[in-house]
C-alpha cells in the first residue's frame, strides 16, 4: 500500500496541506477543533509521518538527543519511558546514550548527539561532571537543553526536578517520629545539586525538631560497592552510633541493607533504613524498605515537553524556569517505631 500523505488528508477533510501540517505539528494557530479533528482521522487511518521529508522540509532532524549516567537505573528506565511517550506522541524520534558516571565519557556523548543533528538535548550529568564547558557549547550552537534530575545551577536552562528538599525532609522528619535521634545521611559526591538540596532538607527536618546537626553522621561516596563498607565501618564506630541510616541516593540503600546484615544488626530493632529510591524491589525486601519515590515517569515527561516546547518556539515562559515535581514517602517495615 502507499503510504497516506499530508494531501490525501487535507483532501480527505477539504482543508489545505498547511493547514493539516500545523495541526499535526499542535500549532497555536490552529483551533483546537480543527487539530482535534485532523488526529483523530490521522490516527484513524494510521498516518505516519516521513521522517526524511520532515527533516529536509523543516531544517530540523525530529530527534532528541537524552543522555544518563546509566539506563539500568530504575529511575532513568522510568524517565526515559516518559521522555519516548512524550517525543512519539509529537512525532520525535529519541537517541539514548550513557555516560557511565564519567565526566569524559559525557564529552564524548554530547559530541555524538550533536554529530547525529539532534534537535535539542536532554542530560542528567554524571556524578563527575563539575565542569559544563561542553554543554556551553552546545548553547553557543543554538541547540536547547534541558536538563533533569541531576543538574547544575552553572549552566543558564530549564531544569525539571523531583523536590529533593522536601524528600529528604520528609524522610528525616519520618525517621525522628519514629524515636530516632542519630541519623545518619549519606549520598553521592556533595558537589552535585541533588546532594545540596537532600542534605539542605536533612538538616531543615532536624533543626525544626531540635536535634543538633552533626557532622561526623554525614557522609558522601562514589559509585563502586567497596567505597561503602568503610563507610558504614566509621559510622558504627562513633562514641554514640547512629540509630538510623538515611541512604540519600537509591543504590546506597541496598548496599546499606547488605553492610548491615552482613555486620548482624538488626533492621529496625537496632537501626532503622530508609532510602530515596525508585528501586520496584524495595517492598520485596527483607525487611521491606521504607522509600521516598521520586516521580521518574512524570520528570521524563515534562522535561521531553519542556525541550519540544523549546524546539519548536511555542511558548513565552523564561528559559531558565525549574519545575520541582513532589515526590511520596512510602513507609514499610525498615522504620518501624523505636521501641525502649
Amino acid at each position: 500500500m502507499d503510504a497516506v500523505t499530508i494531501k490525501d488528508i487535507a483532501r480527505a477533510l477539504n482543508l489545505s496541506t498547511s493547514t493539516v501540517s500545523r495541526a499535526l505539528r499542535g500549532s497555536y494557530e490552529i483551533s483546537a477543533e480543527t487539530k482535534r479533528l485532523v488526529m483523530d482521522y490521522a490516527e484513524r487511518i494510521n498516518y505516519q509521518p516521513n521522517p526524511i521529508a520532515l527533516s529536509l522540509k523543516e531544517n530540523r532532524s525530529r530527534v532528541l538527543g537524552v543522555i544518563v549516567p546509566q539506563i539500568a537505573n530504575n529511575f532513568f528506565s522510568q524517565a526515559i519511558n516518559g521522555i519516548e511517550a512524550i517525543a512519539y506522541n509529537r512525532g520525535y524520534h529519541v537517541i539514548i546514550m550513557q555516560s557511565h558516571e564519567s565526566l569524559e565519557r559525557e564529552v564524548l556523548t554530547v559530541q555524538q548527539a550533536m554529530a547525529r543533528r539532534v534537535d535539542g538535548l536532554l542530560i542528567s550529568i554524571s556524578s563527575q561532571t563539575n565542569n559544563l564547558a561542553h554543554l556551553h557549547a552546545i548553547q553557543q550552537r543554538n541547540v536547547p537543553i534541558v536538563m533533569f534530575d541531576r543538574v547544575s545551577a552553572e549552566l543558564d536552562a530549564p531544569k525539571i526536578v523531583a523536590d529533593n528538599f522536601g524528600g529528604a525532609f520528609a524522610a528525616t522528619e519520618h525517621l525522628i517520629q519514629t524515636g530516632r535521634r542519630r541519623i545518619a545521611f549519606v549520598a553521592i559526591p556533595p558537589y552535585m545539586a541533588i546532594t545540596q538540596d537532600r542534605l539542605a532538607g536533612y538538616k531543615a527536618a532536624l533543626t525544626q525538631y531540635g536535634l543538633p546537626y552533626d557532622d561526623d553522621l554525614v557522609r558522601f561516596v562514589g559509585f563502586q560497592e567497596h567505597e561503602f563498607d568503610p563507610v558504614i565501618d566509621d559510622l558504627l564506630r562513633l562514641s554514640t552510633p547512629p540509630d538510623a541510616f538515611f541512604m540519600a541516593f537509591d543504590r546506597l540503600a541496598l548496599w546499606c541493607m547488605t553492610a548491615l546484615r552482613k555486620r548482624n544488626i538488626a533492621i529496625p530493632e537496632q537501626v532503622s533504613l530508609i532510602g530515596f529510591t525508585n528501586i520496584s524491589v524495595a517492598e520485596l525486601l527483607d525487611p521491606p524498605m521504607s522509600t521516598v519515590v521520586q516521580p521518574a515517569q512524570e520528570i521524563g515527561q515534562t522535561a521531553a515537553e519542556r525541550l519540544i516546547e523549546l524546539i519548536e518556539l511555542k511558548e513565552k515562559a523564561p528559559a531558565t524556569s525549574t519545575v520541582k515535581i513532589p515526590n511520596t514517602l512510602i513507609v514499610r517495615e525498615s522504620t518501624k517505631r523505636k521501641t525502649e
